[in-house]
């Protein structure tokens, strides 16, 4: 799924490449018909995420809202619109460029009022300026749910997958199954603010990479071998079995609320 520093470059891109224009917007599969015609030829005010949800902004009190889920994805392109291929939910053209989304979870359009509800269901974003640890801490603090369910709710930190949980947990040597009320406000604050810094490299490269220079097996100024290029490096998500990057010990893998959780048993044994 995609996590959060995906769906912010989303806003920036359709930020520069749509907002303050009039878009022709349609939906060729037919499922966002209704809704497209509501904001077909209107112009886009603005673009913005909060976590892994996107929201565009239009007159009248109409907001578009688009979760990606598993498998959403926005495509864009330049030149001359082409008739669409596969199913596509909604089909956005602007004056210089055009861009499809296909598979989202959720593409409705929302008053101001509902965008209010979906904002007051989710924690604080640490991409945003506005964000508050305060009331993710508030959560986590007095929380018995192990830090491996409350980072991947949405409900408490927004924006957070399993990548980023799996990497951060690691980079602070953390069990995954430490439970919130034990992690005290200090450790929370440290990473509170590397998930912030991560998050924006996030952003700026366009790939997740957690893996600080100490422990990097990959220069990011050459190619690998046989013409690979190093895009992403992490330190445990989807290594089972591989050797840790600090110890060496195996990492592991179990499931847990129905989704993958990585860790080395060493660097985040239980304390």
């Amino acid at each position: 799924m995609p996590e959060g520093h995906t769906v912010r470059r989303l806003a920036r891109n359709h930020t520069k490449r749509f907002v303050g224009h009039e878009v022709a917007v349609s939906s060729p599969q037919g499922r966002f018909a209704r809704d497209a015609e509501l904001i077909d030829g209107r112009v886009l005010r603005g673009a913005d995420a909060h976590g892994k949800h996107l929201f565009h902004t239009y007159a009248d009190d109409l907001v578009v809202h688009v979760h990606l889920g598993l498998y959403g994805k926005f495509t864009m392109h330049t030149g001359e619109v082409t008739p669409p291929r596969g199913q596509v939910r909604m089909r956005l053209v602007g004056p210089t460029h055009w861009a499809d989304l296909r598979g989202p979870i959720a593409c409705e359009v929302l008053t101001e009022g509902e965008v209010e509800g979906v904002l007051a269901r989710l924690g604080p974003d640490p991409l945003r300026d506005d964000a508050d640890p305060e009331t993710a801490w508030a959560r986590i603090g007095r929380s018995r749910a192990p830090l491996a369910t409350l980072l991947m709710d949405q409900s408490v930190i927004a924006g957070v997958g399993n990548v980023y949980r799996a990497e951060v947990l690691f980079r602070h040597g953390l069990d995954p199954l430490l439970p919130g009320r034990e992690l005290g406000r200090e450790r929370f604050d440290a990473v509170w603010e590397d998930l912030g810094d991560l998050l924006r490299d996030g952003v700026r490269r366009g790939a997740i990479d957690t893996v600080r220079p100490e422990h990097r097996q990959c220069d990011h100024a050459h190619d690998q071998p046989h013409g690979r290029s190093c895009v992403r490096e992490v330190y445990v998500y989807r290594r089972t079995g591989e050797p840790c990057r600090v110890c060496g010990t195996e990492v592991q893998r179990r499931t847990h609320a129905s989704r993958n959780l990585f860790w080395c048993a060493s660097c985040q044994a239980a304390t």
